[in-house]
């Protein structure tokens, strides 16, 4: 029995000196249960809505006001038409827009009745639907409201629309998610392992003090896995449209270059994170927390970011995911072009330009 209680005294030191395994045993729980916990929820919280308002009485500024009481809905702002409707979409601004029939009041005290057009972005099915149930519960709790106190009866009729995934189709939000991650997955996380293999090992060395230049040989070992990412986006692509049906509304063109920018973004976060991994071991470690983990969790994918704390949104900025889950889906599922998007393209570019900054700067110290 000593000899047992030994051995568990042995493997405790052990933990406790591989600092590594501490902080995978330690860490992983802590940032998951932060992450989670602020992260992971249903509701729905400041979403922004715009009202076209073609009656501008009474009982429309009511209900108005009654929407934007609770902590559910931030006004964005009032539009003047609708051909404006089509742009905040695309832009990206608002989830819902409300308009009220001409007449909104006159209506009701004639005919007994009158409808709001609820038209709602349904790009992303869960809150889509979480937003027109809240919409319609606070309407139906306004039209019981004013029936109390009136002597007739009064219907406040809803008239639902989803734009863009009218049938709210959980695939939709897949299919675009799902070309992020194996992005994401091939390109960088391989990339940075096989790279940190070839240091384990010590035959990276000998890769550059051959003739070939030390760039051409980085990348050569980046190009299957970029062929290979590509690859199976495109296959992804095929899949979700003749299988699921998923549409690609905008530039097929334009999306597959876009695919290869953030291509080029998960190369060159392999690359850097082959510079900080001296084995395979801590390149998969950092490649899972500092890659998919955040992809997953901080990207908008799963759980709208308008629902995290603000600082897990101010966060979520760096996240290159995030911006790329918003090009995809603005592309396949609203026909956005670049007018839409250049914002996103701009900062994945940008990210691109700091990322081989510093990996060169990197490479250099080390090989010196």
């Amino acid at each position: 029995m000593k000899s047992f209680i030994a051995f568990i005294i042995k493997e405790y030191y052990h933990i406790i000196r591989d600092k590594r395994s501490l902080l995978i045993l330690l860490g992983m729980p802590i940032v998951q249960i932060i992450l989670f916990g602020y992260g992971i929820t249903n509701e729905i919280n400041d979403a922004n809505i715009a009202i076209l308002d073609n009656s501008k009485d009474n009982i429309t500024k009511e209900i108005s006001n009654k929407l934007l009481s609770t902590k559910y809905f931030k006004l964005k702002r009032y539009l003047d038409s609708e051909r404006e409707i089509e742009k905040s979409f695309k832009s990206g601004e608002i989830k819902q827009v409300l308009v009220f029939e001409p007449h909104f009041a006159e209506n009701l005290q004639k005919f007994g009745s009158a409808s709001i057009h609820l038209i709602t972005d349904g790009t992303d099915p869960n809150i889509g639907n979480t937003i027109m149930n809240y919409t319609n519960s606070i309407i139906l709790n306004y039209q019981s409201e004013m029936n109390v106190n009136l002597a007739g009866i009064i219907n406040v009729l809803p008239e639902v629309k989803m734009r863009y995934n009218p049938e709210l189709k959980g695939v939709y939000l897949f299919v675009p998610g799902l070309i992020t991650i194996i992005l994401n997955l091939i390109s960088a996380m391989m990339t940075s392992i096989s790279i940190a293999r070839e240091k384990e090992m010590g035959t990276m060395e000998v890769l550059l003090v051959s003739p070939m230049k030390p760039i051409f040989v980085i990348v050569a070992k980046l190009i299957p896995y970029s062929l290979i990412s590509f690859s199976i986006t495109i296959i992804i692509l095929i899949l979700g449209g003749t299988i699921f049906n998923v549409p690609i509304t905008g530039s097929l063109g334009f999306l597959l270059l876009e695919c290869i920018l953030y291509l080029f973004l998960g190369l060159s976060m392999g690359i850097l994170i082959s510079t900080i991994a001296p084995t395979q071991q801590v390149a998969m470690f950092i490649s899972m927390i500092g890659l998919m983990l955040p992809t997953i969790l901080l990207s908008g994918f799963i759980i709208p970011i308008e629902n995290m704390p603000y600082w897990l949104q101010i966060l979520s900025n760096i996240i290159p995911a995030k911006w790329f889950i918003i090009i995809i889906k603005d592309i396949m599922l609203k026909g956005s072009g670049i007018t839409f998007v250049w914002k996103e393209t701009l900062i994945i570019v940008l990210m691109i330009t700091f990322l081989l900054i510093v990996s060169a700067k990197k490479y250099k110290i080390r090989l010196q």
